[in-house]
């Protein structure tokens, strides 16, 4: 029986610390084990069912006949969904409790998945997209709070990092799920791989229930004004994001009118927010100076993380890979999330916070310098350590950055709440965005400054140019009769060779600006940490 249903006497110390945040009885070991079990399902199935169409956009969107600017806004509707959703999300567990918000979510999610079945059209691959990212913020939350329901209070920043670590394993897992059983009659693989992802944890959840948590009135009426100002204009920063480096920046005037409309609706927020008596955001706090230290450096983070999302594999995609020859690389890159997760847990310490988010900094650092020594031989065994380094620092890095935000937000007090999780969830998701765009718009940039370099000395005259020619010609000739035809074709091949080589060498020049900018987050962490502690010094001696 559920102990929301019993007649159990809540102790003070099992009373919740944040409003909205459930009971923590003590449980017997049974239920601990389905509590565990409860937090592993929830954790991956908040990012598996996305990570599956981010994935494999291009294969799913030529089974639903979608261009690829079409595909690419699929992961942004989920994003834009996902960073906002805590603007309604956590006032909404105060008000009506956990149970009624994350399962009345989940139900809406696997009604999409199901209607996303038997009627397979693009409009309805954006609706379960839009309720994947709100139910995807939900399921983070329950894995917490199931992993809470296990652990005593002193241990609950163990339970955190733990919590966060399984949610980022979602796109690996995704990336070793075969391409074949995705778009098994056309994409009904993925669509019935969803739906009952879903459709379990959804029975998962009715079936354990967690503890009841206190109900007390929280929206008022002005959140649903900021709320309405703040998604559109997020949803329009997504979508520029998704779309400006396929149709590029400058040659697309809606782009820069998607920017122009997001600016006001963000100002008129903003002013809103500051002139409320009790506000969604706190905006002030927000935009103290250790808030945004803490902003800029998880934003930083995340940039550099959209090396292994798009750098590492749009290298190895360029060299005419599929995600079916990528499995055993990701299998190994989960195992270093996994190991990376452990290591979090056990040097998670108040006072290591820093010190874990600037090795983590490291590890990506390093990770990115050794691939940028790529080459048109390079295949996933040559990325295995370096892949591994950077899945190792992505969860080393998460959880204590985590904390470290909800120390602060914590000694400004439980209204901050909604601020602090928005903002996070805002880091995570817009950063691994901007990352994927900023880095393909560089990788696009630098691959045409290295075409018209190599051309510059392909000359006709050449005789290792004629060589190359003539033998492109001659793996033709049984093909093509004619030499003129024959010429042309080998003509080419050879161009064919070159924007080739000159994208791997524009991929080194990713690889080494994120080496760089995950090097220069590690230092001024790392200055930020000698900073604090003279400063602590200089307080101490004139005491």
């Amino acid at each position: 029986m559920s102990i929301a249903a019993t007649d159990y006497a809540y102790a003070p110390e099992e009373r919740p610390t944040l409003p909205g945040s459930p009971y923590s009885p003590r449980h017997t070991t049974r239920r601990r084990i389905a509590y565990v079990f409860a937090a592993l399902l929830c954790g991956l199935s908040a990012s598996f069912c996305n990570g599956l169409v981010t994935v494999n956009a291009p294969a799913l969107g030529g089974a639903l006949g979608l261009t690829v600017v079409q595909a690419s806004l699929l992961p942004a509707v989920y994003v834009a969904f996902n960073a906002t959703a805590n603007l309604l999300l956590v006032k909404a567990r105060i008000q009506f409790g956990i149970p009624a918000v994350t399962l009345t979510l989940l139900a809406v999610y696997a009604a999409a998945a199901f209607w996303q079945v038997f009627v397979p059209t693009y409009g309805s691959a954006i609706l379960i997209r839009a309720a994947s990212g709100i139910a995807g913020s939900a399921l983070t939350t329950m894995t917490l709070y199931n992993l809470f329901q296990v652990m005593p209070a002193p241990a609950r920043p163990v339970a955190l990092v733990m919590g966060l670590g399984l949610t980022q394993l979602g796109p690996a897992l995704a990336r070793m799920v075969p391409v074949e059983t995705l778009t098994f009659d056309a994409d009904l693989g993925v669509h019935l791989i969803e739906f009952v992802a879903v459709a379990v944890t959804l029975m998962v959840n009715l079936l354990l229930p967690l503890p009841p948590s206190d109900k007390s009135p929280a929206f008022e009426p002005l959140d649903f004004v900021t709320i309405a100002l703040v998604f559109p204009a997020f949803a329009m920063v997504c979508a520029v994001l998704a779309e400006g480096r396929l149709l590029w920046w400058a040659d697309t005037p809606w782009l820069g009118w998607a920017l122009a409309a997001a600016a006001p609706l963000f100002a008129v927020a903003i002013a809103l927010e500051l002139h409320r008596e009790r506000p969604l955001l706190q905006i002030r706090w927000i935009a103290s100076i250790d808030i945004v230290r803490f902003a800029a450096v998880a934003l930083l983070m995340r940039f550099a993380l959209a090396e292994q999302t798009y750098g590492a594999v749009g290298l190895l995609t360029f060299g005419g890979l599929t995600n079916d020859q990528l499995h055993l690389l990701f299998g190994f890159v989960a195992l270093a999330m996994i190991a990376g997760t452990a290591a979090s847990v056990l040097t998670l310490s108040v006072d290591r916070l820093p010190h874990q988010v600037m090795v983590a900094a490291l590890f990506i650092a390093l990770g990115a310098w050794m691939d940028s020594h790529a080459n048109n031989l390079t295949r996933p065994e040559q990325l295995y350590l370096s892949q591994c380094l950077i899945a190792f620092g992505a969860t080393l890095f998460v959880g204590p950055a985590l904390i470290y935000g909800f120390l602060r937000m914590m000694q400004a007090g439980p209204p901050f709440f909604v601020s602090f999780i928005v903002l996070f969830s805002i880091t995570q998701n817009i950063g691994g965005l901007g990352g994927a765009a900023a880095l393909g718009s560089l990788q696009v940039v630098s691959a045409r400054a290295h075409a018209l370099s190599l051309a510059e000395h392909l000359q006709a005259a050449d005789p290792q140019v004629a060589a190359r020619l003539q033998a492109g010609a001659g793996a033709i000739a049984g093909a093509v009769t004619d030499p003129a035809a024959r010429s042309g074709q080998g003509g080419g091949l050879l161009f064919q060779a070159l924007t080739r080589e000159a994208n791997i060498l524009a991929f080194n020049d990713v690889f080494r600006v994120v080496a760089l900018l995950a090097l220069l987050t590690a230092l001024y962490v790392a200055y930020l940490i000698i900073f604090y502690r003279i400063q602590r010094r200089r307080q101490e001696a004139q005491a």
